[in-house]
């Protein structure tokens, strides 16, 4: 009777366990390490990021949890993805457009950074070298102040380059992202010129032409007949005052400037009355 006794007692305690497990089965609780999508514009595409954060909680990180001189999927969970939407340098390595896995070497003094053709690695047994896209070597940098969790964030965003910046405790460790467009963006302005019609893309070929000290010669053609197609819009005489000081042409820059003065005015604008006002006081 005693055995029977301790064989239903047993059962009602492992009844009421698998009752538990079904109820903790529906208790919906935040992930330890949730997971984050960075999508960057850049360049004339973007860059698009895919990784979990692990957070510190009073552990010693660099060294401990995540160990030196192995392999790491730079995150936790799944493994860490980057999208590139055309081709780059990574590090100063070209790298085409496409999806590679994210892995990294720490060390003390030196980190590894690794871009794979494998997008599975969630472990240093899983790696493969020979599915290496590109490595490259960075000296981390000491942050001032410990960080809780583990990030991957897009530093210094520029119309051609940024850095990809990776960091936790006291750690980060900067790679830089360029690529070379203006070959592409001149081919494309070339094209449009090119093409029959009276619209073309005269205002922005020749600010383009402007800010990348190309020939300041086009920049003032097109600007001239930008500020045709616009005869009111006083930001195109601004910028027709800039094409034109660059240009040696002092005369030209004045009266550029004054008509968009003349035009902000009317418009009631000030940023640009005033911006033009300290052009016309660079002119001599």
């Amino acid at each position: 009777m005693k055995t029977v006794k301790n064989f239903t007692a047993s059962a009602a305690a492992m009844l009421l366990l698998y009752a538990g497990a079904s109820v903790a089965q529906g208790i919906k609780m935040p992930a330890p390490s949730p997971g984050q999508t960075v999508k960057q514009d850049f360049a004339l595409s973007n860059v698009e990021l895919s990784y979990s954060r692990p957070v510190k909680k009073g552990r010693v990180i660099m060294g401990d949890v995540v160990p030196y001189n192995k392999v790491w999927r730079t995150g936790a969970n799944s493994p860490t993805v980057i999208t590139f939407g055309e081709d780059v340098k990574f590090g100063g390595v070209p790298v085409k457009a496409g999806k590679y896995g994210l892995l990294t070497i720490p060390g003390a003094k030196e980190w590894t950074v690794i871009l794979s053709s494998s997008l599975d690695v969630n472990s240093p047994s899983m790696y493969k070298k020979e599915n290496d896209i590109a490595r490259v070597n960075v000296k981390p940098v000491a942050l001032p102040a410990s960080q809780e969790s583990f990030t991957i964030d897009f530093e210094d965003v520029l119309e051609s380059s940024m850095t990809l910046a990776i960091s936790w405790e006291k750690v980060k460790v900067p790679v830089k992202i360029t690529a070379d467009i203006n070959d592409k963006i001149v081919g494309q302005i070339e094209a449009a010129m090119a093409a029959p019609g009276d619209k073309k893309p005269y205002f922005q070929a020749a600010f383009y032409y402007l800010e990348h000290n190309l020939d300041i010669n086009k920049a003032k053609t097109w600007i001239d007949q930008a500020a045709a197609q616009s005869p009111d819009a006083f930001w195109v005489f601004y910028q027709k005052a800039r094409i034109y000081a660059k240009a040696k042409d002092v005369k030209g820059a004045k009266e550029a400037a004054l008509k968009s003065i003349e035009l902000a005015k009317a418009a009631k604008n000030d940023d640009y009355v005033a911006l033009n006002n300290k052009l016309l006081a660079t002119l001599k």
